[in-house]
């Protein structure tokens, strides 16, 4: 059995046997080193008692850490490990605290991950909280798992030639399915009023300027949902426009409205157009169908030609447009053609009849490969969705 005392600025461990046989270890020499529950290394030197003195040899006293600020300072030979351990000192704890099941070293086991000295408590900005350290020694692995996982492992590398290794990694997935899983922080309960209040302020913002759209001109109309675009889709980290591409087959400056660049480096197109009325198809029929009015198909043309025009340019593409942005990219990023999509925002769909809607809906899957055709009432439901859902979970 183990105990565990602060006297004076020590941290003391009090060992109790059924015989001296620690004592006895003692005796062959004063390095010897005697390992207690397979996880404390301590020397001769190490006992409390001064001179080492002793009624009960059973029992023995060892100086386990030493008061170090706030601290209690463990030297990371006591694990045999090299790196130091600190304990606040307000801590209370029990063996289990260093030993997990079937007697691992816990601190042996945290000094396989990490290289730098090992903090637990207080409020040093590198300690690793009490109430995580206890986290972790509830999830600790035991040595069944770990003989589980090493199996699996070998397994998966072996499965490839054998066809019975392959039940290994079932068994140690079936096992871990089973066995409680740590839960972290519930960041989606964390951040849910934050989202509801942004995308409730989007909403409010769309539709107010909807409501007046005629007050905008077509630069400042742009910037403002290129701004709530940015919000929607937040894998968009910068914003280029009139920007230029090269026709290589008719040798001419072409110029981009707006170049969206994600967090890969990745290119893609956007065209913003105003919110007209009888802008993305017809009201009669052509073959017993509504086709797109010239404005969306002028559109949709000119999305698929920049986007070839970007494909052919290629890596002199890139070498050029990530020079001439560096100043606005972060260090050493690299702008990518990567068969670049593009994005139309245009037309409202909130008159049209159902027929007009269906065929609408075919129209923007034919391109949806390459092009998203989205209208301001598409982006309202949109907005409007994800704070319902948002509020139902």
């Amino acid at each position: 059995m183990i105990e565990f005392s602060q006297k004076d600025n020590f941290l003391t461990l009090t060992y109790s046997t059924d015989n001296p046989w620690v004592m006895n270890e003692f005796k062959k020499g004063y390095e010897t080193v005697v390992t207690v529950k397979k996880t404390f290394h301590f020397l001769k030197k190490d006992l409390y008692l001064p001179n080492n003195v002793t009624e009960d040899e059973n029992v023995v006293e060892f100086i386990l850490g030493r008061k170090d600020g706030d601290y209690f300072k463990i030297g990371g030979r006591f694990f045999d490990i090299k790196q130091g351990v600190f304990i606040h000192k307000s801590i209370v704890f029990s063996d289990n605290f260093f030993i997990a099941i079937k007697s691992i070293s816990v601190f042996k086991k945290i000094s396989e991950v990490v290289s730098e000295d090992i903090y637990i408590g207080g409020e040093d900005l590198k300690a690793l909280p009490e109430s995580e350290f206890r986290k972790l020694l509830k999830d600790f692995p035991n040595s069944y798992e770990i003989r589980k996982y090493a199996h699996a492992r070998m397994g998966s590398v072996l499965s490839n030639y054998f066809d019975s290794a392959s039940k290994v990694q079932d068994k140690y997935d079936n096992y871990m399915n089973k066995r409680q899983s740590v839960q972290g922080e519930d960041l989606s309960e964390k951040f849910k009023t934050g989202e509801i209040l942004k995308y409730e302020a989007i909403l409010k913002k769309l539709d107010g300027m909807l409501k007046i759209e005629t007050s905008y001109n077509e630069k400042q109309w742009q910037n403002e949902i290129l701004d709530i675009i940015l919000l929607l889709y937040p894998k968009y980290i910068s914003v280029f426009q009139k920007t230029p591409v090269i026709d290589i087959y008719n040798k001419k400056n072409r110029e981009l409205d707006i170049l969206l660049v994600d967090v890969n480096g990745n290119i893609d197109i956007i065209e913003i157009k105003r919110p007209f009325d009888n802008q993305i198809i017809t009201k009669g029929k052509y073959r017993d169908n509504h086709i797109p009015l010239r404005e969306l198909s002028g559109t949709v043309m000119q999305i698929e030609k920049y986007i070839f025009y970007l494909n052919k340019w290629g890596k002199k593409g890139e070498n050029m447009l990530t020079k001439k942005y560096k100043a606005k990219l972060p260090s050493k990023f690299k702008l990518k053609i990567t068969n670049p999509s593009g994005m139309i925002i245009m037309g409202r769909d909130n008159n049209l009849s159902v027929a007009q809607k269906e065929d609408f809906e075919v129209i923007k899957r034919k391109y949806k490969n390459i092009i998203d055709i989205i209208t301001y009432d598409d982006l309202l439901r949109r907005l409007r969705m994800v704070i319902e859902s948002f509020k139902k979970h």
